[in-house]
Formats: C-alpha cells, sequence, structure tokens
C-alpha cells in the first residue's frame, strides 16, 4: 500500500528557497522553467535475478528495449488484451527495473503481476521513498546541467545514476518535459541552485501538456477498459509487435493486423474554465448519440478545456458537442500509425 506520510522534494528545500507559484497552469515555458510536484505518479519496482525474464512475459515492451539511454512505454494487459496499466520501463540497474505509472494504479498492477512473480526470483515494490518532479520549458534542461550534463535529448531517453537512486527521463512533447525520480532530498539538492529560475506549477499544467503531447496515463477509473491501442499506445512506441508472448499479447495482435480497432484517442477543445469530470460524454451533436468520454481534461488560459477522449471512429465526423458546448477537434502531434519501439534511440 502506498505510504500516506510520505515526503515531498519540497519538504527538503531550505527557507531560503521559497519558490514563486501559480495556481493556475498559465506559464510562459519560453522564458521560465515549471516545476511540477508529481505526487499522482509511483514507481513500481520489479528487483530480482529473473526481473528480465519476468517482465519479459508480462510487458508489451520487450526489457531490451529499455537500456542507458533508453526507457520505453509499455502496457500490462488482461488475457483478453485489456489494459491494467501503462507505464514507462526504466531500467535502474542490473537486475531492477522502475515501473513508472499513475499511482491510483499502482496497487491494481502490483497485485496483478503478484500473481505471476510468484514463479521467479522477482521481488515487487511500491517505491514510496522516492519523489518524482517534472521540470518543463524550454531551458528546463539548464536546472540539471551541472550534476547531470549528458542529459536525454530525445523522446523517452533516460539517465540512470543507480548509486544514487536517481533518473531522469524526457516525455513527449514540443517543449522540453524532463521527469527526475530520486529520493525527495535528492531532489531539492538538484534543483536548490537553480530554485531562483523556477516557478512552481500546479498539477493542471502537467496535464494539460500530457493532453498537448496526445499522451494518456490510465489511472483506476480506466483500468481493464480499453485495447492499447484505443489509447493510442502503438503510436508513441509503447507496442512491440515483434518481441514475442506477453499476456493479452494475441488479442493486441489480432486488433492491429486485422484493423479492428474501432476507438481511438482523439483531442479536443471545448469552451468552459473548468476540468470536465472523467466518463462526461462527447456527442454527436447532430444525432444527440453519445462518440465516446473524455479521459483527462485540463483548462488553458483562453477560456477553453482541452481534452482527450476515447471516442468512436468516423470516416466523417460529425459536428460534436460535450455538456451542450460545441467541441472541436484538435491535430494529434503524431501520427495513427506504429511507431516500433526498436526504433527509438537517443
Amino acid at each position: 500500500m502506498s505510504d500516506p506520510h510520505r515526503q515531498t522534494f519540497l519538504q527538503h528545500l531550505s527557507d531560503n528557497q521559497t519558490l514563486p507559484s501559480k495556481t493556475d497552469a498559465d506559464i510562459d515555458l519560453q522564458n521560465h522553467t515549471a516545476l511540477v510536484s508529481l505526487e499522482d505518479r509511483v514507481v513500481l519496482e520489479v528487483r530480482g535475478p529473473d526481473s528480465d525474464r519476468f517482465l519479459q512475459g508480462q510487458s508489451s515492451a520487450s526489457t531490451a528495449h529499455a537500456t542507458e539511454t533508453i526507457a520505453p512505454p509499455t502496457v500490462f494487459c488482461t488475457p483478453k488484451g485489456r489494459a491494467i496499466a501503462n507505464a514507462q520501463l526504466i531500467r535502474a540497474a542490473p537486475e531492477c527495473y522502475w515501473l513508472l505509472l499513475e499511482r491510483s494504479i499502482a496497487d491494481a498492477l502490483h497485485q496483478h503481476l503478484a500473481k505471476y512473480a510468484a514463479f521467479y526470483k522477482a521481488e515487487l515494490t511500491l517505491r514510496d521513498d522516492l519523489a518524482i518532479a517534472g521540470l518543463a520549458g524550454h531551458k528546463a534542461g539548464d536546472v540539471l546541467e551541472k550534476a547531470l550534463p549528458d542529459l536525454p535529448q530525445t523522446t523517452w531517453g533516460v539517465r540512470v545514476s543507480p548509486d544514487d537512486a536517481l533518473a531522469v527521463t524526457r516525455h513527449p512533447h514540443e517543449t522540453t518535459r524532463l521527469i527526475v525520480i530520486a529520493p525527495p532530498a535528492r531532489i531539492a539538492e538538484l534543483i536548490g541552485e537553480k530554485y531562483n529560475e523556477l516557478t512552481l506549477a500546479p498539477a493542471t499544467l502537467w496535464q494539460r501538456l500530457d493532453i498537448e503531447a496526445g499522451l494518456l496515463w490510465l489511472d483506476e477509473r480506466q483500468r481493464e477498459k480499453w485495447l492499447p491501442q484505443m489509447f493510442n499506445w502503438e503510436a508513441l512506441a509503447g507496442i512491440s509487435f515483434k518481441k514475442g508472448c506477453y499476456t493479452g499479447q494475441e488479442v493486441v495482435a489480432r486488433a492491429h493486423y486485422r484493423g479492428q480497432v474501432k476507438k481511438r484517442l482523439m483531442r479536443l477543445s471545448v469552451p468552459g474554465e473548468d476540468a470536465l469530470a472523467p466518463g462526461t460524454e462527447v456527442m454527436d451533436a447532430t444525432r444527440e448519440k453519445s462518440l465516446g468520454e473524455v479521459v483527462l481534461s485540463a483548462p488553458t488560459n483562453n477560456a477553453h478545456v482541452e481534452l482527450l477522449a476515447i471516442m468512436t471512429l468516423k470516416e466523417d465526423m460529425p459536428p460534436l458537442s460535450i455538456n451542450g458546448e460545441t467541441a472541436q477537434l484538435m491535430t494529434l502531434p503524431y501520427a495513427l500509425e506504429r511507431l516500433d519501439p526498436e526504433t527509438l534511440s537517443d
């Protein structure tokens, strides 16, 4: 279970390192660097002599793809191909992997994997002793350049320092987005020298950037609802179709090769100032028929809410509405086609 008394890295900053903060997500990321405490994320550690072999039979990404410089996205499925949780696969040390994922779904994934881990020399641990921070902005890399001069330069790139339990990985977006995983005191140390260049931002900023990147991290509400392709996971290099068997692989592969994916993650915008509840329906405005549901949303600074919704594919998409407001489809930053994790490089 998660520790309700876990510390954040902000508690380790000294009194003279007070960060300016914003209560909204309106930050100029071209000229300022946002710091976000990602308390909604957690690391599930898989450690032991069989950790590689164990994960190879469960993960949609091959453990061979997790290297000193690449931390590929992955997904864990039921035998029927429904996604239990998606994660980022980080090789933290020899015989040790970190799964970075949404906190609310971590216990469910832990319990699912434990059923199989019993047959391997592999131990599962929720690492609540680790803090997770997000840095976003054109100059985000400057904050860490002294301590980690060789930062990842491409999406899903990673740098790991096993000696002090530190990992830095780069997430999708047109502006630089770095996630730092380390003990709270270590993160405070890393950012301490540059604290006067940072603005503490709310989690809604990171959610908005995920939406702009077309990136959905499943939470407990979405567990076992979707095939991985329904949230575009193969377009983000999250599925290897070359690695061989893993739980749910046959269903996932069949849906891909037979073109059976009838729903997709789409990006939309709707007038409003407040985030929409997950599960809010996206309607065909002409026929008053539901075409899908909101899975993630965040307000912008122009009286609109941007969102991701999983929707039924239509060759000619009709006018859309959400809660009676006209909704506009927005362009995703990637093509809806397979991107093999074997092609990732940093």
